[in-house]
């Protein structure tokens, strides 16, 4: 009987085992296609290399594209400033701190309009607006667009949140219908689709925060789906406008400023040739020589400063004086010429939304890119001259970052971005650096100003005069090192290239 039981047992054995095998040799080629098919569909999956899609989206010499780290990168006629490398190493770790710390507080006041992605699903039954509802702060509105269509239920239901503001609805129902009114959270239940559609179309949001801006992404939700859109909670500021006068003369509608430092032989010239062409335009001067001169003239204001305040102090002075929409800054030995016409700057102002236009110096327009990276911890900033297109409708104009110490710009537009009083000696870009991305900068060839000879002085007291002039306006070592500072503390930059 044993020897039975063991014969069975045996052949039950050697069964399972050839069943076994031939499952196996059976499943490979199976298991081998699958693996073809899948090898093959990831083969035509694939990305394109690094090398290859940089390439593709490379900009002026940069990759403009979203990186953790940004870098500048040294190539042939690229200079590059590691801003790191003009901070002492030991107060390196504190002030990485300190800037952190007012980099939040900037972000607080500063907060991101778009900080939140929003993937719109397919094939939704509910719909809604997807941008464009903006409310103002403690204000109502109804909110557009909301509805639920293409499904059949027994019993319909809808919830609608907010974080920022309190939901209601015109819609004259019973509280089993709908609850949650005047609170974040509105709930509505209800068998007629018809109905839900028309409470719906009547929702209300209250804006209940006090803010300046600020986005409320609402909840959006029924039985099955869920969706989320933006309510933009937005205080208008209001306009402050310049008053043209009825006949819109230029005098009406651009100042001359100027800032001056002991060349008043340069300065004379320059208001002379003014007048030759605008005799009646106003005039600003910022002035910090130690011993000033009077300067005679009407319709020419003369401002004292402290003496060798500065560079951009005496532009803030200038332009804080400023009684007109434009103001037209220029250097103290520049010339006015035939070719110096203000109205074909101020007619491109007039009809762009640029906020600043520049001419050219004796035929050079000097404009110049601006080009950012964000990175986790700090920013590159890339300058190259140069413009990025042609201005619609004006042919001899081109749109750019930043122009020349000769240009027309909007007076409350600049007054917001400000002149650094901190940069004392050499310093222009720095202001189109500081409003990059509020000031939107043009340049137009076809509007020239003269300079004045850089020939030496024949008399001895104005030759004393230029050799005291230039001791103030060469740039040295330690102010190069104190912009670069500037710009790695104040402007969050990790790096600065130029070429």
């Amino acid at each position: 009987m044993e020897v039975c039981i063991m014969k069975y047992f045996l052949i039950l054995v050697s069964c399972i085992i050839v069943v076994f095998l031939v499952s196996i040799f059976w499943q490979r080629p199976v298991e081998n296609q699958i693996k073809g098919e899948i090898s093959e569909v990831r083969s035509d999956m694939k990305l394109l290399s690094p090398e290859k899609y940089k390439s593709l989206f490379t900009y002026n010499g940069i990759w403009p594209a979203p990186k953790n780290q940004c870098e500048c990168t040294k190539a042939d006629h690229i200079h590059v400033h590691q801003l790191e490398d003009y901070i002492d190493k030991k107060d390196l770790p504190l002030m990485k701190e300190r800037r952190q710390r007012e980099f939040e507080h900037y972000q607080k006041r500063y907060p991101s309009m778009t900080q939140d992605l929003v993937i719109a699903k397919p094939n939704m039954p509910l719909s809604y607006p997807i941008q464009g509802v903006e409310v103002m702060p403690l204000h109502t509105i109804m909110i557009p667009g909301l509805g639920l269509h293409g499904v059949t239920e027994e019993k319909y239901q809808v919830i609608l949140q907010a974080s920022l503001g309190t939901l209601n609805t015109l819609a004259d129902v019973s509280d089993d219908v709908v609850s949650g009114r005047g609170k974040k959270k509105l709930l509505i239940l209800t068998s007629d689709v018809k109905l839900l559609n028309f409470i719906l179309k009547h929702v209300t949001y209250t804006s209940v925060v006090y803010q300046l801006t600020a986005v409320d992404m609402m909840s959006f939700e029924s039985k099955q789906h869920v969706a989320q859109f933006p309510v933009i909670i937005r205080q208008p500021s209001l306009p402050k406008l310049f008053d043209p006068g009825a006949d819109r003369k230029i005098s009406s509608l651009v100042t001359i400023t100027t800032k001056t430092f002991l060349r008043y032989h340069k300065l004379r010239l320059l208001i002379k040739s003014i007048r030759q062409y605008y005799p009646d335009i106003k005039i600003i001067i910022a002035d910090d020589s130690e011993v000033p001169e009077k300067i005679d003239g009407e319709n020419v204001e003369h401002y004292i400063m402290p003496f060798g305040k500065g560079w951009f102090a005496g532009r803030n002075l200038a332009i804080s004086q400023v009684t007109t929409k434009y103001y037209l800054w220029v250097d103290d030995d520049f010339l006015f010429t035939e070719n110096t016409k203000i109205e074909k700057l101020l007619d491109v102002l007039e009809r762009t939304n640029l906020d600043v236009v520049g001419g050219s110096v004796n035929g050079d327009t000097y404009s110049f890119q601006l080009l950012y990276e964000q990175g986790d911890d700090s920013g590159c900033l890339h300058l190259r001259y140069g413009s990025f297109h042609r201005l619609e409708g004006f042919p001899n104009c081109v749109v750019s970052s930043g122009v020349v110490n000769f240009f027309l710009a909007h007076t409350d537009k600049s007054r917001h971005v400000g002149y650094d009083p901190l940069l004392q000696r050499v310093a222009h870009s720095e202001f189109f650096m500081d409003g990059l991305g509020i000031l939107l900068v043009g340049s137009c060839a076809d509007v020239s100003i003269g300079h004045q000879d850089h020939n030496p002085a024949s008399d001895p007291k104005l030759t004393k005069v230029e050799d005291q002039y230039k001791r103030f306006r060469t740039n040295t070592e330690a102010q190069v090192q104190f912009k670069l500072f500037l710009h790695y503390f104040k402007n969050r930059l990790k790096c600065y290239s130029t070429r």
